[in-house]
């Protein structure tokens, strides 16, 4: 199994490297890709490290090499967020480099499935959606939006807030994978209460967790470390998947028939050609069905963004 990131030599990328090489299946291939032509180096920095993961590194313009014959590709390059900065204000820069890196997914590697890190997330991936489309190579089934970041910093902040292991408390968390777009679904987790301004506290927590890492680094970057944990936990699960693994679920934001939504965090049942089935993200509580509602505009605002920035450009180059 191949799998390549895109991005390798970011914050987010070199991390994401890193837990790949050693978590990945044996005698996997790691290909990393950025501009930066430090990219071989982190490619051989890795390869020092003692598992049977075979690494490469390529650098420059054209990320061909990179992704020819890829199973699963990564895609964290782009800016950060900075204080003061809303996932939106990263648009202008990252939906160029996500139309560019898909452009070329789907001419080398079109039945590869595609990781969308790169914020914003509820943007980005209809960019890609889109660049697909217009490639005719489009399939749903291997398109993910990776939010699995909200999922364990909900974990974290409830297993802190009840004093449980981490490890032991599990959430579902559905909408989209920006501010109030982000909807951890505490009422149904088992074994556990919370009083209503317990949850009204912990969903904005969670909601606003991107912003606390900002402003704790102070102008020094954004979630990079926690982000590429959950991709790769994300990725992992999704080669096992691949593999034949079978009973793997995570949450994804993706195109899966969702009517509340075109694009849609919810859980997923993994297998052998990217999604399985989409599943029932179960009934909410009146508190949690509000907020879902609330969302909605915001998420559609932002996946209409992201049509109309394809949309555009591919009439510009066209012209």
């Amino acid at each position: 199994m191949k799998i390549a990131v895109l991005g390798a030599a970011g914050g987010i990328g070199q991390a994401l490297a890193l837990l790949l090489k050693l978590d990945l299946p044996a005698n996997s291939v790691l290909s990393l890709y950025d501009l930066a032509p430090v990219t071989p180096g982190v490619a051989k920095d890795l390869s020092h490290i003692p598992t049977s993961v075979k690494v490469e590194g390529f650098a420059g313009t054209d990320p061909t090499a990179a992704i020819e014959g890829a199973d699963v590709i990564l895609i964290s390059a782009g800016v950060a967020r900075k204080p003061g900065m809303d996932r939106s204000d990263l648009f202008n820069i990252n939906a160029g480099i996500i139309k560019n890196l898909v452009a070329k997914v789907a001419e080398v590697a079109p039945e590869a499935c595609i990781g969308i890190i790169t914020n914003p997330v509820n943007t980005t991936v209809a960019i890609a959606a889109e660049v697909l489309k217009a490639a005719g190579v489009y399939n749903k089934n291997k398109l993910f939006g990776i939010t699995t970041l909200d999922v364990i910093r909900a974990e974290e902040f409830v297993a802190e807030l009840k004093g449980l292991p981490s490890e032991d408390v599990r959430v579902n968390v559905i909408g989209g994978h920006s501010g109030t777009t982000i909807l951890p679904v505490l009422s149904q987790i088992q074994g556990i209460s919370f009083t209503d301004q317990e949850v009204i506290d912990l969903t904005s927590r969670i909601q606003n967790a991107g912003t606390e890492v900002v402003e704790a680094k102070a102008g020094g970057g954004s979630a990079t470390l926690s982000m590429a944990c959950a991709a790769a936990r994300f990725a992992v699960q999704l080669v096992d998947a691949l593999s034949g693994k079978q009973g793997i679920i995570q949450n994804a934001y993706v195109d899966g028939g969702n009517p509340a939504s075109p694009f849609f965090t919810q859980p997923l049942l993994l297998g052998k050609n990217g999604i399985d089935k989409v599943l029932p993200y179960g009934e909410l509580s009146s508190f949690e069905e509000s907020k879902k509602q609330e969302m909605l505009s915001v998420l559609h605002a932002d996946i209409e963004m992201g049509i109309d920035f394809v949309s555009k450009t591919l009439v510009t180059e066209a012209s």
